[in-house]
């Protein structure tokens, strides 16, 4: 099949087929006699892999790491079990910083509510001098 139509099975654009063929997540495949890239089937389980390993938070790294796992056997299944693991030890340090940056907003907004003749504010002076709570 032809890039537009994998792309359009995968649910990507052709320029992202290009990228994953750079990054060497996807094997270039072999070219008409008009110079057409011609995809196999395969082609489109292993973008949908791709992004699909994307939506779970895994980094393009990690997914090339991923699709040489995935023909392998029990082994290769501990080996994508610590990647996951990882993977949502970095999620939970994000969502505890996040969760930190909400707090700190929401405190600030909170100042928002004295009179206008009370208040200068607070959101503009805390990131002047570069603190956060």
């Amino acid at each position: 099949m032809r890039s537009g139509e994998l792309a359009a099975l995968a649910g990507v654009n052709t320029q992202t087929l290009r990228y994953y063929e750079r990054r060497g997540l996807l094997t270039p495949p072999p070219r008409s006699p008009s110079g057409y890239r011609s995809y196999s089937d395969d082609a489109v389980t292993t973008v949908r892999f791709i992004k699909r390993a994307q939506d779970l938070g895994f980094t393009l790294d990690e997914i090339q790491d991923l699709l040489h796992l995935a023909g392998g056997g029990p082994e290769d299944c501990d080996a994508a079990r610590a990647l996951a693991e990882e993977r949502v030890t970095q999620m939970a340090a994000r969502i505890a910083d996040l969760q930190r940056m909400r707090r700190s907003l929401t405190e600030l907004i909170a100042t928002c509510e004295r009179p206008p003749a009370q208040r200068s504010c607070s959101i503009l002076a805390s990131l002047q001098q570069g603190q956060t709570r």
